[in-house]
């Protein structure tokens, strides 16, 4: 079987917490974004960026959703401020992917949305082509305005998810799939 078709019918999502160093190489960086790039896009609109978490950058953006989630929670204890401060930091890279799908006189906006999750589905199978790990993720602060405002999101634009990347610590192990019988229909078949 060929070497890409046996990727796509493994790849497995790793928590965040089981990746591990070293993060991606700035060439590696160029790569994934390049790949995440390549997907469907009707109109060439690009209705998706990316922010890159790297290095101490995913500890400041962790400040500003610890920020956020003790305002909202001024009950909170330390270990939860301190849980939610390294939301970006449990894996060496973080790149957010971010829908910037809109309006448009000829492109439907559910087409833009979907072209976002394209590229962040790229993005998650580009890392594992280049021997990393990804999970794509998006957790309670990719919906909540102040941390989108603090991390540069802006109001018309929405977080697609958090794609988390690193080295697995340990092998995932599969979790059952569903049977193609119960999910896929053919038009005419009786």
């Amino acid at each position: 079987m060929p070497e890409a078709l046996d990727l796509l019918k493994t790849r497995r999502s790793i928590k965040p917490i089981e990746l591990n160093g070293p993060a991606p190489s700035p060439a590696e960086i160029e790569t994934l974004l390049t790949i995440a790039s390549r997907v469907p896009d009707h109109g060439k609109l690009t209705p998706w960026r990316f922010i890159v978490f790297e290095g101490d950058a995913r500890l400041s953006a962790g400040e500003k959703i610890a920020a956020a989630f003790r305002d909202k929670r001024p009950d909170a204890t330390p270990d939860q401020v301190e849980y939610e401060r390294k939301r970006l930091a449990r894996a060496p890279l973080v790149i957010a992917v971010v829908s910037r799908a809109g309006p448009h006189v000829k492109i439907p906006e559910w087409e833009q949305i979907m072209s976002a999750g394209a590229a962040a589905t790229s993005l998650v199978f580009a890392a594992y082509a280049l021997g990393f790990a990804a999970s794509w993720l998006t957790e309670w602060y990719a919906y909540d305005r102040a941390v989108l405002d603090a991390l540069g999101v802006k109001p018309d634009e929405r977080v697609a998810g958090f794609v988390h990347i690193g080295r697995p610590v340990k092998l995932a192990e599969d979790r059952p799939r569903p049977p193609l019988a119960d999910i896929v229909t053919r038009y005419g078949a009786n």
